[in-house]
């Protein structure tokens, strides 16, 4: 398999997009600094730095990340960045251990079947196994992410309680710019499945999809302009017609 660049592209004022292998995270520039959601996987570190660059900045230079949650393709990169710069990651008390032990989990369905009932998601899984999903280090994050209450770093984004695909599943809104980073709450792809548009991950992966389904009451309400999910391309429809497109969807 010939080695996948990850990509970086700009999808809103002072947010960068970080591309590879079906996973996304984002570097956020505010008047006060720069602060990251998700850390993808390890494979993406490439990517970071050039989205740095862009902004004339180097990892030093990011005051926090922000985890939606602890699996593995959110945290992937967290343990370097403290480690060898400082940067602490922040996540729900509820997925704290998860952040320590992303791949410690057990969705609804056994993991192993995903690739015989959605041979589509075969090629995506292979290209997330190459960017380094087998080989994430855990971080011990600070368990300070409260739903409803600004997060005290640059852009004071605030985190919107969405749990169901993990027991402590957050996005974060930027409500002075209408952006919603809804995590794995709500994606346009399923990397499990292949499957593109507003949706639900697969119960492969998801640990109470019927939670999740309640959780995005939570997400319509910020009446956000623009998606933008761990997972696919971003979603300008805004956050209601992307929860009512993912309920009419339902779940795998």
């Amino acid at each position: 398999m010939a080695h996948e660049k990850a990509s970086v592209t700009t999808v809103a004022p002072g947010v960068i997009r970080i591309h590879r292998a079906a996973v996304n995270f984002y570097l956020v520039s505010s008047g006060d600094g720069l602060i990251l959601i998700d850390t993808g996987l390890p494979g993406m570190w490439r990517g970071l730095l050039r989205a740095l660059h862009e902004v004339g900045a180097a990892p030093e230079d990011i005051a926090a990340a922000l985890l939606t949650h602890g699996h593995f393709d959110h945290v992937g990169l967290s343990d370097r960045l403290h480690g060898e710069h400082r940067v602490r990651s922040h996540v729900h008390p509820s997925d704290k251990e998860l952040a320590q032990h992303p791949y410690r989990y057990r969705p609804q369905r056994p993991r192993v079947s995903a690739p015989l009932r959605h041979p589509r998601g075969i090629p995506i899984l292979a290209r997330m196994t190459a960017a380094g999903a087998l080989w994430v280090e855990g971080t011990k994050a600070k368990a300070d992410v409260a739903p409803g209450r600004a997060m005290d770093v640059p852009g004071r984004p605030v985190p919107v309680w969405s749990p169901g695909h993990t027991d402590g599943h957050c996005g974060f809104l930027l409500p002075d710019r209408g952006v919603l980073f809804s995590g794995d709450a709500l994606v346009t792809l399923d990397p499990y499945t292949g499957r593109t548009g507003p949706r639900l991950v697969s119960r492969s992966a998801t640990a109470d999809a019927e939670t999740n389904l309640l959780s995005l009451d939570a997400l319509a309400v910020t009446d956000a302009r623009l998606v933008l999910p761990g997972h696919g391309a971003p979603f300008e429809g805004g956050a209601r017609e992307a929860v009512a497109a993912a309920r009419r969807v339902g779940v795998d």
